[in-house]
């Protein structure tokens, strides 16, 4: 099985509880729930970043009141009622954090957007707290991180209170054959807040259902090849896969040096795009493979606006679209949105190259994966529960009855197996991705059809979650942009039966001004997000 066919089929230690419990201030309409499901109301639901600052900026609220808000939600939803399971551990300063600044709000005004914003991070990032970093396993149960990752500093620097980590697919999706997504030995099952029966697709599985279930108001992913889109479109939110680069992957345990990015996670192209702007940034410890032409954004909300498909020529990759009929209706009715606010489309632009990647880049990873991985265990020092890949599979064989009881490692077996990244054979298959994805792949097409981006269903509704057979292929269109490095957007587009669907608009490297543009301009159009109501299942 390759990699491609683990993230299509992915397409297809808890929460502590005790902290902050209370009660929230209720208001709004109830909805419909599962049965026997009680959803509490929810002050601050669907809530924007602009309108958290606005209330605390207007002493309607505060960074600890709101905390506490967002605590309450998560020990109501995620451990007891539809216990949805997207959070691994919540942060024990959480409200200290937020108590610290609203003083600095009330002493010297606010850093920017993201002052005592609520902000979940996915557990594959560096925090140097009392959070651990596991990657969701077992066998690195207990490591703290002797520094913070260069995103999460940014995010404390910025002023957001970090809440606590989510869930993921185990080590990012990266260890099995028949996998399921948003599983892992240390967290358990993450569950669609949709239909709970449902996958969450992954490997940013409960960074995807956090955000969707307003257990925060932003959060952080991470992709290699659709770890952070493919659980956005199945959870109806807005994910940005940037390039490769534009973030630091600095303390984030690694898959791929040539493909991995952290990204902003969100209900709104604009809080995506206030993410971004907070985490992006140069880093002498992690150079970019994609070398910026220009001075990279501090500021991406500048480039949204509501006309911004007016003349944009987008083309339509035809060769991803879900033939099924209640999805197409769904497609089609997108599609014709980016007609009607002014877009000039291609349809269809066919991108032949995609179907010649699929060993090549499963190679790269593997040869990647070893090398990052050895090299971040190193990192941790001394204190390391585990050292190498090679402690890693034999930690596995010795916890099989909790870390192999649904699949196995088959991937970490066969990655242990590589060599150096010297060797020829990964350096060929280096070059294969990279002529494929972007010569002869997306730069070539929008080349051929002078197009600002191209668009695609990023992926099906969500399968069915089964820990037997694990995940169900369910189409995505996330790996041209992810062997390129190249930026990716999602978006909800709509919903099918009840589950979301979402468009991806993907481009050239470093094109997130053009691409939150373009996106911003549809969710302005479409207004396609619904929040979940935490159904049993759907039908």
């Amino acid at each position: 099985m390759t990699r491609r066919d683990l993230l299509r089929m992915a397409a297809a230690g808890g929460a502590q509880a005790a902290i902050g419990l209370g009660s929230s201030t209720a208001h709004g309409a109830p909805v419909e729930n599962a049965p026997g499901v009680d959803i509490p109301t929810f002050e601050w639901e669907e809530a924007t970043i602009d309108q958290l600052q606005s209330a605390m900026q207007s002493g309607k609220a505060s960074a600890v009141s709101i905390a506490q808000k967002y605590l309450d939600r998560i020990v109501a939803l995620d451990k007891a009622g539809p216990a949805i399971n997207a959070v691994i551990e919540l942060n024990p300063d959480a409200l200290t954090i937020a108590r610290e600044l609203d003083a600095e709000r009330k002493n010297k005004g606010p850093r920017g957007p993201l002052h005592g914003v609520a902000v979940m991070v996915k557990d594959n990032l560096d925090t140097h707290d009392r959070m651990m970093t596991t990657a969701g396993s077992l066998a690195l149960q207990g490591s703290i991180a002797p520094r913070d990752s260069f995103v999460v500093r940014k995010l404390r620097e910025a002023g957001a209170v970090l809440l606590g980590k989510t869930n993921l697919s185990e080590w990012a999706n990266f260890r099995g054959h028949a996998s399921t997504s948003g599983w892992s030995g240390r967290g358990g099952l993450t569950k669609n807040p949709y239909a709970l029966d449902r996958n969450p697709s992954g490997s940013s599985s409960g960074s995807a259902v956090a955000v969707s279930s307003n257990l925060c108001a932003v959060a952080i992913g991470t992709e290699t090849d659709g770890s952070i889109v493919s659980p956005s479109t199945a959870c109806g939110i807005v994910g940005i896969k940037p390039t490769v680069g534009l973030v630091s992957r600095s303390g984030i345990i690694p898959i791929s040096k040539s493909q991995d990015t952290a990204g902003p996670m969100a209900r709104s192209v604009k809080d995506a795009a206030i993410l971004l702007g907070a985490i992006a940034g140069n880093d002498p410890d992690d150079p970019p493979a994609l070398p910026a032409r220009e001075p990279i954004p501090a500021d991406y909300t500048k480039f949204l606006d509501k006309n911004g498909l007016r003349g944009a020529r987008i083309g339509i990759a035809r060769q991803f679209f879900n033939t099924r009929p209640k999805p197409r209706e769904v497609l089609k009715a997108a599609i014709d949105k980016l007609r009607e606010a002014g877009a000039k489309l291609v349809d269809p632009v066919e991108i032949p190259s995609i179907n010649l990647l699929d060993g090549a880049e499963q190679l790269v990873l593997m040869y990647e994966f070893k090398d990052g991985l050895n090299h971040y265990l190193d990192s941790l020092g001394a204190h390391a529960p585990i050292r190498t890949l090679a402690d890693l599979i034999e930690f596995n064989d010795r916890h099989a009855d909790t870390e192999l009881r649904y699949f196995g490692q088959e991937t970490l077996i066969q990655s242990q197996k590589k060599g150096s990244l010297t060797e020829q054979a990964y350096l060929d298959a280096l070059k294969r991705c990279r002529d494929l994805a972007r010569t002869q792949g997306i730069d070539a097409v929008m080349d051929a059809h002078h197009l600002d981006a191209i668009v695609a269903p990023t992926g099906g509704p969500a399968g069915a979650t089964d820990l037997i057979y694990g995940d169900r292929d369910i189409g995505g269109s996330s790996t041209l942009a992810a062997v390129a490095g190249y930026p990716s957007i999602t978006v909800p587009a709509g919903n099918v039966m009840g589950l979301p669907l979402g468009l991806s608009f993907f481009g050239r490297a470093y094109s997130e001004p053009t691409l939150l543009k373009l996106a911003y301009a549809f969710e302005q159009a479409t207004k396609a997000r619904v929040a979940p109501r935490f159904l049993a299942s759907i039908g």
